[in-house]
């Protein structure tokens, strides 16, 4: 009676080992990650703009309709990287995403940053040298450190009607992003 259970048991613990085993490594061998999608969209070293989600479309990035989206890819590798320029006087928030899609640094407008938003992002090589050289920082400057050297940076704004979309979208396609090598 005991050897069964035991046979049994040896079988779940199996099994979930293997089950976990699965769902950690099926990421890594999918062929279409939110990186490579971002690469057709030419958003290295600039702002892109993300069209529009419509209703009963697909939407495989599970974005909000209601939101403009902006996306930027840099490479620390090739120099500090930044995001410079005023957003609309609405929510807005900036995310910095390493490759894995994990959130390394986010920030919003009700942070007390007002319209602007000034971002300087370095690795921890970078900001040695940053901290070596005693270089003055430009007041109004964030200084945000990464662990990765490629990183995908996130603007989202936040339209209050539908009718200022448009501006929204202009106002966003003026931030400039990119490395500074």
């Amino acid at each position: 009676m005991i050897r069964p259970l035991l046979w049994i048991l040896g079988g779940l613990v199996l099994g979930g080992i293997i089950h976990i085993i699965v769902i950690l490594t099926l990421p890594a061998l999918a062929e279409q990650s939110v990186w490579s999608r971002v690469a057709s969209l030419e958003a290295d070293n600039r702002m892109a703009i993300l069209p529009p989600v419509v209703a009963g479309e697909p939407n495989p990035l599970g974005l909000d309709p209601e939101l403009v989206y902006g996306l930027c890819r840099v490479d620390l590798a090739n120099g500090p990287a930044y995001v410079s320029g005023v957003l609309p006087d609405a929510f807005w928030s900036v995310a910095l995403f390493n490759p894995a899609g994990i959130v390394t640094y986010s920030t919003t407008n009700r942070d007390g940053i007002g319209q602007t938003v000034e971002l300087g992002i370095f690795n921890a090589a970078q900001t040695r040298l940053l901290a070596q050289q005693q270089l003055d920082i430009a007041e109004g400057l964030l200084v945000v450190e990464s662990a990765s050297d490629k990183l995908l940076i996130l603007v989202r704004l936040a339209p209050p009607h539908r009718a200022m979309r448009v501006r929204f979208e202009q106002e966003l396609s003026e931030v400039e992003c990119g490395t500074r090598g």
